[in-house]
């Protein structure tokens, strides 16, 4: 019953969960665009949520400089090195649209505009969230 209401929200779940990654790279793009040789990093969203949603359930095996988990129920991390998030989706540098003299890559227009709409993104999701559950209270309650 409980790995059927898993799957029931999973998709949300992991759309969410990259979302919110996702913001805090574009938050740490705008906070950095004024740092010498800073470079803008993103994330491929579709390529990231496909790549979650197709990992299979369980214990993942750890890769090297990754923290240890100690318990099936722990969340495995990727490597600590900045070039994946925390579940292993690659951080991508964002292509050049106009250089910089200081060498930094961050276009504030862009990264304004990738933020907006991750966020309203995101409220979206949260929103499905929250109606699915809703249908869940209302099948719980038979449709009071």
């Amino acid at each position: 019953m409980i790995g059927k209401l898993d799957d029931y929200l999973r998709f949300n779940e992991t759309a969410l969960s990259l979302r919110s990654q996702r913001q805090e790279l574009l938050a740490s793009n705008i906070a950095n665009a004024d740092t010498p040789n800073y470079k803008a990093r993103d994330i491929d969203f579709s390529n990231a949520l496909q790549g979650a949603l197709m990992k299979p359930m369980g214990r993942a095996t750890q890769p090297q400089g990754s923290l240890a988990t100690t318990a099936q129920a722990h969340i495995a991390n990727g490597p600590l090195d900045g070039k994946t998030l925390a579940d292993g989706t690659p951080v991508l540098y964002r292509n050049v649209a106009q250089g910089a003299v200081d060498g930094n890559t961050v276009d504030m227009d862009t990264e304004r505009t990738q933020f907006a709409d991750n966020a309203l993104r995101y409220e979206a999701g949260i929103t499905m969230i929250n109606h699915q559950i809703r249908n869940l209270l209302a099948a719980i309650q038979g449709g009071q």
